[in-house]
């Protein structure tokens, strides 16, 4: 089931197009990353699934409720993080908390346990005494995904949750969005531009390109697809090179080419062959000195969709 549907989504700002005909489909439980620069239209995106912004034109469809036509419906079912994260600063942690489930509808005694849990989960409990305003980033953002359990939504969408937070705190976030995901079996929309990121908890990605989607499915795929079925390039140096070996090596499946250089030979495979690679210079009387692989990362399929576009 797709829990995320855009059919021709489209927002123009006069002349300026910001999201451009965009059809997007996330199935229920993935981590989906949206992926793209500064300006690419990914937050835009995100204000018309959560019916905040009206399309120009096409739709959008959030666990089949029609955004601009049922916003209260899709908001009900929709935790947000958005890249600014607001809370009352001269509250606590739990005041906070409390204050979202009972504006969910919560009771006064259901609300309590909710926020006690979501803290624990967040790694928060000996703060839900504390003042927000004492709060550091990386903390406001745990205490975000905190406000998202609150309302246990089916699908959660965070426009750059880790903005402005330090390298360890960054981890503890990625980490904990994916750890969350995995137990609820929470859909996740994770808009970033920053690849790592999204490749750390990410089995989906879409690559947004001046408003248009250049790209999107599995990690895998976009790698077979960006770079001609290539995924993994494996450097050998042998001590001498026959055409024995060359030969032998071609005859592995997954092998797409064998390149011969001075310095020894370039394989470029659809999956790791290493051992198979191995055995057959081996088996052919051949003397290997040094292997290397190299596997295609995200940035690698990024920066290929980015010079395209």
């Amino acid at each position: 089931m797709f829990i995320v549907e855009t059919k021709d989504l489209t927002k123009k700002y006069g002349r300026i197009t910001a999201v451009d005909g965009l059809n997007l489909r996330i199935e229920e439980g993935d981590i989906f990353g949206f992926l793209g620069p500064n300006g690419a239209g990914k937050t835009t995106t995100i204000l018309m699934l959560l019916g905040l912004t009206e399309p120009t034109s096409g739709s959008a469809y959030v666990a089949g409720h029609n955004a601009t036509r049922e916003p209260l419906e899709v908001k009900s079912i929709t935790g947000y993080i958005p890249e600014k994260v607001g809370f009352y600063e001269d509250l606590t942690a739990a005041q906070n908390l409390v204050y979202t489930a009972r504006l969910n509808g919560l009771s006064d005694g259901l609300a309590n346990k909710r926020a006690a849990e979501a803290l624990d989960i967040v790694g928060l409990p000996r703060a839900a005494e504390r003042n927000v305003s004492e709060f550091s980033r990386g903390m406001k953002q745990r205490l975000a995904v905190a406000d998202i359990l609150i309302k246990q939504p089916k699908i959660a969408i965070m426009d750059e949750p880790t903005s402005g937070i330090d390298p360890e705190g960054i981890v503890q976030v990625l980490d904990l969005i994916a750890k969350i995901a995995k137990e609820t079996n929470m859909t996740i929309v994770m808009s970033s531009h920053q690849l790592y990121q999204v490749q750390r908890i990410c089995n989906r990605v879409g690559i947004l390109m001046d408003g248009r989607l250049v790209a999107e499915g599995l990690l895998e795929e976009l790698s077979r697809e960006a770079m001609g079925g290539v995924q993994f390039r494996i450097e050998i140096k042998l001590t001498e090179i026959t055409q024995a070996i060359v030969e032998a090596i071609k005859q592995i499946s997954g092998v797409l080419s064998v390149e011969q250089s001075p310095s020894g030979l370039t394989i470029n495979c659809s999956e790791d062959l290493r051992p198979q690679i191995a055995k057959k210079i081996v088996d052919t009387g051949g003397l290997m000195v040094e292997m290397k692989i190299q596997s295609y990362a995200l940035e690698d399929i990024y920066l290929k969709y980015f010079r395209e576009g």
